[in-house]
């Protein structure tokens, strides 16, 4: 067993931005097709990412993917390609990352804050349906499949349908997760992923892909992507440069032919990481629901005590995060936009949540020390 067990944390996305890893290396094959794309001389705009647009497709169980610059940029040029605007309502949880909300705000759309399901971490359908009603002008829904696990995507899709709103999943934590027989990224009109160093799968640096079966929606993406312009190369309406390019595509193939068995080794983790802390009560483990698939990205608890058991944690060589010890509303580059609001339930969850040690390649002795620890402190 190791002196210290290393988070290989996904917390530094957030508490230092100058920090970039990769939790997963690459190997000799993708090193390879590096090297091919530099000596092509073809950086972007070339066969290896359609490739990987294609290859990605297949695995979400969708029509089109399109590739873009980063988890964000997915965001904002879905919701751009829908007609989001100035005015519209687009509906988000309070309790997500912040690129959730700053495309919302970026495209001059009102983000109206949705509560959460305090089990699952996700959008309560519920609390959407009442702030539907609240709405004036709704045109937009971003449930967010928060830590790896699913939103409750026919309870969100029920509320979209009555009030005729787009839906985008949000799906940057979450690739190839599953519940109730539908993949992250095919459960709405459109689907953002996130291939940041942290996420269960990357390109070794930023990128991201939306996916989505509407052929018309897609074609507006990829010209938002590329300034707006057409494949006739005439720009026929604005945009900015969201491309992804070659050789993070290359990276890109070589890791989504690993991510499902990555995705079963966090699973696997994390079933122990449950098992083992069901004896302590005051610990409160993710929720799995019946017939999905979570992919823990992230495996977050929820204890009484929060900065005491990290400093104890700690103290045992074990590092932690917080995912996110602020909720979505009350960043104040929101709040001075949005003014008050009240969401208790993310409220809550920022004040008790804690990340434990999760990346594909853990160890059950690892996991088991971390367990361990746990509970011999509260005991």
């Amino acid at each position: 067993m190791t002196d210290s067990i290393d988070l290989t944390d996904p917390s530094v996305e957030h508490t230092d931005p100058s920090v970039e890893f990769t939790e997963v290396g690459v190997d000799d094959t993708t090193i390879a097709d590096v090297v091919a794309v530099l000596e092509s001389g073809r950086y972007v705009k070339g066969p290896v990412l359609e490739r990987f647009e294609q290859q990605f497709a297949e695995k979400a169980g969708v029509d089109h993917a399109v590739g873009v610059s980063s988890g964000t940029a997915a965001i904002l040029l879905a919701l751009q390609a829908a007609g989001v605007g100035p005015g519209d309502d687009v509906f988000v949880p309070g309790h997500t990352f912040f690129a959730t909300a700053s495309p919302v705000l970026s495209l001059g759309a009102n983000p109206v804050f949705v509560d959460v399901n305090p089990e699952t971490y996700t959008m309560a359908p519920s609390e959407l349906a009442s702030a539907v009603e609240d709405a004036e002008n709704p045109a937009a829904v971003v449930p967010v499949h928060i830590y790896g696990g699913m939103a409750d995507m026919q309870g969100i899709r029920a509320v979209a349908d009555e009030h005729e709103l787009f839906v985008l999943s949000d799906s940057c934590q979450a690739h190839f997760a599953s519940r109730d027989g539908e993949t992250a990224g095919a459960a709405g009109d459109a689907g953002a992923f996130s291939f940041y160093p942290s996420k269960n799968m990357t390109v070794a640096g930023d990128g991201g892909m939306v996916t989505t079966d509407d052929a018309a929606l897609a074609e507006d993406m990829r010209r938002f992507r590329n300034h707006g312009r057409g494949d006739d190369g005439v720009h026929r309406s604005l945009g900015l440069n969201y491309r992804l390019d070659e050789t993070s595509a290359a990276v890109g193939l070589g890791q989504l032919a690993k991510v499902e068995r990555w995705n079963e080794n966090r699973n696997v983790a994390a079933g122990r990481y449950t098992e083992r802390l069901a004896e302590v009560p005051e610990v409160t483990t993710p929720t799995e629901p019946d017939g999905g698939f979570h992919v823990y990205h992230l495996y977050v608890i929820q204890v009484p005590d929060r900065d005491a058991l990290r400093d104890h944690l700690a103290d045992e060589g074990i590092d932690t995060g917080i995912h996110y010890d602020t909720p979505l509303h009350e960043h104040p580059a929101i709040a001075e936009r949005v003014g008050d609001v009240d969401l208790p339930r993310s409220e809550a969850l920022a004040d008790h949540i804690v990340s434990l040690p999760m990346h594909p390649n853990i160890s059950e002795a690892e996991v088991e020390y971390v367990a361990r620890t746990i509970v011999e402190y509260y005991r």
